[in-house]
């Protein structure tokens, strides 16, 4: 109770309005809410492993479905006249393990993807398949059955571990038009990375997780309000470091469940880095009055 009294007289009204919002945290996937003071609004970016939007796309149709031949009654079909099964694929949209991250390397290296791999099937790795699908005359359902697997294991070679693994996953996203002026922090939800920009030059980049639909992170046009280096959430008690607050007490953040667990969890709002040693490079950099943007 003392320190928070001594921040408030340091800080003033406005931070203190900022301490009382401290509500970042790491979250399970759909968690709810677990206190009223944190943002609410439209749902906004999902925090599963997604490649796209959340929303965006939906399961893929299995390749086909076959209908029996008709027949006459009074004989029954002969085997000729049977329905062929349907292929059944490999992977398809929706799954998320360690073969699709191998097929999203693949991809990457024959100039399908420019994300690296995450592990899950999304509209991105979907558009990439139909495309080499197209490409080589197989029929283009954007799921990966054994003739596609053959296809891109024989025009690909076996992905090295940093191929798979990548220190940084996500290809930074064209800035939003404000970015392009003065000094800004400019974070794309599309592709989960936050650019330092200065004068509309990239200085650095590292990849970002957000708040779950229940608890989105706000979109906007923000500047840096207050940084604390050491900083500790006041409703969820959990370590915040190199936080840099823009909004009612949501902030960038260094976050050990986001390095340990990636797109698996979500926070209660604020913008997840989970490289340590960039956003501490960061955080000496950026100066309390620099612009933030969150966008799509």
């Amino acid at each position: 109770m003392h320190r928070q009294r001594a921040i408030i007289r340091t800080l003033g009204l406005a931070a203190a309005v900022a301490f009382a919002a401290t509500a970042c945290g790491p979250q399970q996937p759909g968690a709810a809410p677990a206190a009223p003071s944190l943002p609410v609004g439209s749902p906004s970016a999902s925090a599963s492993g997604q490649d796209d939007k959340p929303g965006a796309s939906s399961p893929a149709p299995s390749p086909s479905e076959s209908a029996s031949a008709s027949s006459s009654p009074s004989a029954p079909a002969s085997p000729s006249e049977s329905a062929a099964p349907a292929v059944k694929p490999v992977m398809a949209n929706g799954d998320e393990n360690d073969r699709v991250r191998e097929l999203q390397a693949r991809l990457r290296q024959l100039k399908l993807m420019t994300s690296a791999p995450t592990g899950f099937y999304g509209s991105k790795t979907t558009a990439a398949v139909k495309t080499f699908q197209s490409q080589h005359g197989l029929g283009a359902t954007g799921a990966v059955d054994e003739a596609t697997w053959r296809k891109i294991q024989e025009l690909s070679r076996k992905p090295t571990d940093e191929e798979l693994t990548p220190p940084t996953t996500n290809e930074v996203a064209a800035p939003d038009p404000r970015c392009l002026q003065g000094r800004v922090l400019c974070i794309s939800k599309e592709s989960r990375t936050l650019a330092w920009m200065i004068d509309g030059k990239v200085v650095s980049s590292m990849d970002v997780r957000f708040g779950s639909e229940n608890t989105p992170t706000r979109e906007g046009l923000f500047q840096v309000e207050w940084k604390a280096k050491d900083w500790t959430s006041t409703i969820y008690h959990t370590p915040m470091p190199y936080s840099m607050f823009f909004s009612q007490g949501q902030a960038v953040h260094y976050s050990a469940d986001f390095a340990a667990r990636g797109y698996a969890g979500a926070s209660h709002g604020c913008v997840n880095v989970r490289d340590k040693a960039k956003l501490s490079a960061l955080f000496d950099q950026v100066k309390v009055g620099d612009k933030v943007v969150v966008y799509w």
